[in-house]
């Protein structure tokens, strides 16, 4: 199947857009968590607006969290920068080395995601309960078994797999900043449906994990047939003696 080149880059244009909110998320978190840190915590004043006192009660709960906390964001903050160019072919053609490199960087980062992540599911309160706290253990679970087996294939070379597997984890990763605009709608509509953060958030959590696997499942059969035939050929065009291309998290 030969991918339309207008969806291609529709598709790059997704993805990026939303690691640039996903980034954003990071560093805001960061910058509200990095004081708290150094000066230790203090409680916020409530502001009058209903809606601005749901989301200081959001910064609060991480606020008690904040060393966790930033143990999550910040490598996630270089999983959302490295993601697209770890996928982008014509990067990884010719500079196959820092390919290497960053991509060890990128899977230890997504390896200190997921188990954070898990930390938080069960050692956090969570703002949707247990609906929450389930998407959030399952899908983190999956995110981890995706990079093994990613690791587990660039180790025997198995590229076409390898590159499967990483998309199901950048995916999945990436889902975080889907969940944001989806969390804001069901804000912006709670006060026709009178549903609570606490009712809420679970299916939001649950609708931009499901709806980044299924975008992972049709990117990978999408694009299976062309992109295999790149890899293969970027591999025997960059593989030597002592420096394997696609050998990257050797």
């Amino acid at each position: 199947m030969k991918l339309n080149p207008r969806i291609r880059r529709t598709v790059w244009g997704i993805v990026i857009a939303l690691a640039v909110v996903g980034s954003a998320v990071a560093i805001r978190r960061m910058a509200h968590l990095l004081p708290i840190v150094l000066r230790g915590y203090r409680p916020p004043a409530a502001p009058r607006n209903p809606a601005a006192a749901q989301f200081a009660a959001l910064d609060d709960l991480f606020a008690h969290y904040p060393v966790l906390t930033l143990l999550h964001i910040v490598p996630g903050l270089l999983f959302m920068i490295l993601g697209p160019l770890q996928f982008n072919s014509g990067i990884r053609a010719r500079h196959p080395r820092w390919h290497r490199v960053s991509g060890r960087i990128f899977v230890a980062c997504g390896a200190v995601i997921g188990v954070t992540a898990l930390l938080m599911s069960f050692g956090m309160p969570a703002i949707g309960g247990v609906n929450q706290a389930t998407a959030t253990a399952l899908f983190g679970t999956f995110f981890l078994f995706a990079l093994c087996k990613a690791f587990w294939h660039i180790r025997r070379r198995e590229i076409p797999l390898h590159r499967e597997w990483m998309i199901r984890a950048f995916s999945i990763g990436l889902a975080v900043a889907t969940i944001r605009p989806i969390v804001g709608l069901f804000f912006a509509t709670s006060r026709f449906t009178g549903l609570t953060p606490r009712e809420f958030f679970g299916t939001a959590f649950w609708i931009g994990f499901v709806l980044h696997l299924i975008a992972a499942e049709t990117w990978i059969r999408a694009t299976a047939p062309r992109q295999r035939a790149l890899d293969l050929r970027d591999y025997a065009g960059n593989a030597g003696p002592q420096d394997e291309a696609f050998t990257a998290l050797r």
